[in-house]
């Protein structure tokens, strides 16, 4: 089978061994399924319905929270071309990562691994904060990612770059799915740049 995406339709707490899913077509027992960094494994027992008895933690990844709308992506385990590790699985030659969603506005987590992704859901504008990373942080990658077109706002009060309030609120264009991508250095987040050039209309984040 290929792999299908849904969300979830409540929250999931680290203990929890059910989920809750808006769509339940195509689960199947024993299939594989993906929420943020964590894989998990539908129990053998499962016949139908959008509570999904799972078995957490699975391949590795490390068993955490989840919010709901959060993206649910499940099928065989050979639908899935990589393995991706969660925080407790370090191979050589991979650096540490792992992937939070956001349905509510906040602050964004980091630092508990290499490479955190902050997936913010929706359509609705969420406002969002990020502090800044302290000195033991330097090299940490943030990537910010919407998984819908929406105005998100993000705002660094040290302004990216430690430019200052000219810089301080990202606004996610509304006609596309944005992100942005932060290194921190001197316990200051410094934007990476972007690959593109020119006028950019539709996936571009605004800076004020």
């Amino acid at each position: 089978m290929a792999l299908v995406t849904t969300t979830l339709s409540s929250a999931v707490a680290v203990a929890d061994t059910e989920i809750v899913v808006a769509s339940a077509t195509s689960v199947t027992a024993g299939s594989i399924v993906l929420v943020d960094g964590e894989f998990m494994q539908v129990l053998q027992s499962y016949a139908s319905g959008t509570t999904v008895g799972v078995l957490r933690g699975q391949n590795g990844t490390a068993t955490a929270t989840h919010v709901a709308s959060a993206n649910v992506t499940h099928g065989d385990a050979t639908d899935f071309t990589v393995a991706a590790p969660g925080t407790a699985n370090l191979k050589p030659g991979l650096i540490a990562f792992t992937t939070t969603s956001y349905s509510a506005a906040g602050a964004v987590a980091f630092g508990v691994a290499q490479w955190t992704t902050a997936v913010i859901n929706g359509t609705a504008a969420l406002a969002m904060t990020i502090a800044n990373p302290n000195s033991s942080q330097d090299g940490i990658i943030l990537c910010i990612v919407g998984n819908g077109k929406a105005a998100h706002t993000v705002t660094y009060t040290a302004g990216l770059g430690n430019a200052g309030s000219g810089y301080d609120v990202g606004t996610f264009d509304v006609g596309g799915q944005c992100s942005v991508l932060l290194v921190a250095a001197n316990s200051i987040w410094v934007p990476l740049p972007s690959p593109f050039s020119g006028t950019l209309t539709g996936i571009d984040v605004a800076i004020a």
